[in-house]
């Protein structure tokens, strides 16, 4: 299973370059340029991240600040990254909740292998599972597993992400704009009609042959998710 990091880095070449190696290991990356779109990106794809790297010092928000935020309600594995090597910085970070601390410069090799040391951990110890039910539909972000009624639903990693993007705002209409950035990335150059494509892929496959329809359309805006949420 392709695991999904969040990169939070401000600096254009040094971002660009570990998207670049972090793809070609693999991984799934959203790229944040600043603390605030850090923490939005972080809210709207809540579930399928597996880790964040977070740089210290950001535009609008520090990364201490948004550690301190998703720490609130998470415990998803942070990697700090920075230039401040000073012993009272490292200790702050992680005495707000950092997993591990990174100082630049760095050799690609040693983040690679940090990264495959604390997935290593999380895939022996995993969190406890996370559920959204809606009607007979259920979605674990633990487990990454969709079953509606009792049958199991095979979904391919950007239709799970459609999906739990739709659940999270049950009942609220969301552009096509706004999922193709919550699920695609503020950087996808494609057409927009991609979520169209893949709506269809979605309804036939948790909408098909149940007496109840879930995924809606609002003619002119976008799509919605509707029914009864059960805590």
């Amino acid at each position: 299973m392709t695991n999904t990091i969040l990169l939070v880095e401000d600096e254009e070449a040094l971002s660009s370059y570990l998207v670049t190696e972090l793809q070609f290991e693999d991984y799934q990356v959203f790229l944040a340029k600043d603390g605030e779109q850090a923490l939005n990106l972080y809210d709207n794809n809540r579930g399928t991240l597996d880790l964040i790297i977070l740089d210290w010092m950001l535009p609008k928000l520090d990364g201490l600040e948004v550690l301190r935020r998703i720490r609130k309600n998470d415990d998803i594995p942070v990697i700090m990254m920075t230039a401040r090597d000073y012993i009272g910085d490292k200790v702050a970070g992680l005495d707000s909740g950092a997993d591990d601390y990174i100082t630049k410069p760095f050799e690609i090799e040693e983040l690679l292998a940090r990264i495959r040391v604390i997935l290593r951990h999380e895939n022996r110890h995993p969190q406890e599972s996370s559920l959204y039910t809606v009607e007979d539909l259920t979605l674990n972000t633990k487990s990454r597993q969709v079953t509606r009624g009792n049958n199991l639903i095979q979904l391919t990693q950007r239709e799970y992400e459609l999906l739990l993007t739709l659940i999270r705002h049950g009942g609220e209409t969301l552009t096509r704009d706004e999922l193709l950035d919550s699920v695609w990335g503020v950087d996808f150059e494609g057409q927009p009609n991609v979520v169209d494509v893949y709506i269809r892929y979605l309804r036939n496959k948790v909408d098909r042959n149940y007496p109840h329809q879930l995924i809606h359309t609002v003619r002119g805006i976008g799509y919605v998710l509707t029914g009864n949420y059960q805590e």
